[in-house]
């Protein structure tokens, strides 16, 4: 029983140190969103995310006790065997420090990306930060002037205005795409083109992944 405690206190050190992470799932595709879609990337979902999407797809990487703690040396060489652009996803990996990781990565010469939401401190070393922000809990200062491209996910009308108050905060520089919610898109989709071509600073991201059928 001791022991066991141990243990647990040492895990839970190295978790806090980002040395160990709740890993979901890692694999090998095609990006299918934003700027970099249709380039091959090494995916790594990180479990853990309070912010509670009711739309998510991906509502298994929300507990992350359900996903155990993986060294986080052994997904950085598990990486390296893949692709040299890796994405950090989720989840909410900024739940975790990501120093540790991106450090990791950089040294063996790889491309770091993050898709995030921006809930928490921003934390790793960025070659590009994908902000995808929610209205449930809305991101730092310190990611909106980061970002590199801003994906606002359409599921109604409303998210026209959230997406317009989401792009006054981030730097100028910062690419706006507006994706549709994949159960909604047939209604959403023609809103989201009337809408780009009225304000051509926006662009039109789609899960193309989905339509490729590929993770």
């Amino acid at each position: 029983m001791y022991l066991c405690a141990l243990m647990q206190k040492e895990i839970k050190k190295r978790v806090d140190k980002g040395e160990m992470l709740p890993l979901m799932e890692e694999f090998y595709t095609i990006q299918g969103e934003g700027y970099h879609k249709g380039t091959a990337a090494y995916f790594i979902r990180v479990g853990g995310c309070d912010v509670g999407c009711h739309w998510c797809d991906v509502k298994e990487s929300w507990n992350a006790d359900l996903h155990p703690p993986t060294d986080t040396m052994n997904i950085v060489e598990n990486a390296k065997k893949y692709s040299d652009t890796i994405v950090v996803t989720g989840g909410e990996p900024l739940t975790w420090d990501m120093t540790f990781l991106t450090r990791e990565l950089k040294a063996r010469g790889m491309k770091v990306h993050i898709e995030t939401s921006g809930a928490y401190k921003l934390t790793g070393e960025w070659d590009w930060i994908c902000l995808s922000p929610k209205k449930i809990k809305l991101p730092t200062k310190e990611v909106y002037e980061n970002a590199n491209e801003l994906k606002v996910i359409v599921y109604n009308k409303d998210d026209f205005r959230f997406a317009e108050e989401q792009a006054a905060q981030v730097n100028q520089d910062c690419i706006l795409y507006l994706q549709p919610e994949w159960s909604k898109r047939d209604k959403v989709v023609p809103e989201i083109v009337d809408y780009v071509m009225a304000n051509p600073k926006w662009k039109i991201s789609l899960q193309t992944h989905k339509y490729l059928n590929i993770p």
